[in-house]
């Protein structure tokens, strides 16, 4: 049986997400993570990051087992044309920045708080699978493996490192300024 690249793309988000807010309600880690991190903007800044880096690897991983022949995986196809994962990205950033701008999420009920965290974890999904390919939407060509692909893991790190910085350093610069 071959599965195609494009039902991989979307189990792999549905399960990472699902994990992600199971991870957050039914843990001891995850009522650490609600103890310890702001819901507003702290933690959806968290849970972005998160499935940012988990995204990153896991589709590093699917493309390199497709490469490779490994497993039951493929490549998105339609009509003949290959669909890069930044397309499904941009898809995801797009419907995610609607959302935002729609302010779904916003309120303080259960099903919003829930919304608001499924947008967090999808923007960092989305992100991951855009910058993943930054290096062909800067070169206009398919260099996901050649030099030029490291262009990609650079603009993966810089973003990350951004996300991360938004998650993780603000609340120890602010108690730095407290110590002042």
């Amino acid at each position: 049986m071959h599965i195609t690249g494009a039902w991989i793309l979307l189990i792999f988000a549905l399960l990472a997400t699902a994990f992600m807010l199971l991870f957050l309600h039914l843990t001891k880690l995850g009522r650490f993570v609600h103890q310890r991190i702001p819901d507003r903007p702290r933690r959806r800044l968290f849970l972005a990051s998160v499935s940012f880096f988990v995204t990153f690897v896991g589709v590093r991983l699917l493309v390199r087992s497709i490469t490779h022949h490994v497993g039951p995986f493929g490549w998105v196809i339609i009509d003949g044309q290959h669909i890069h994962h930044l397309v499904w990205g941009i898809l995801l950033l797009l419907g995610v920045g609607y959302c935002t701008l729609a302010e779904v999420g916003t309120g303080s009920s259960p099903s919003s708080i829930f919304l608001s965290r499924l947008l967090s974890i999808l923007y960092g999904v989305g992100a991951a699978l855009t910058l993943d390919e930054f290096a062909l939407w800067l070169n206009l060509q398919d260099v996901y493996w050649a030099r030029q692909g490291r262009e990609s893991i650079d603009a993966v790190i810089l973003f990350g490192a951004i996300l991360a910085a938004g998650a993780w350093g603000a609340p120890l610069f602010s108690a730095s300024r407290k110590d002042n």
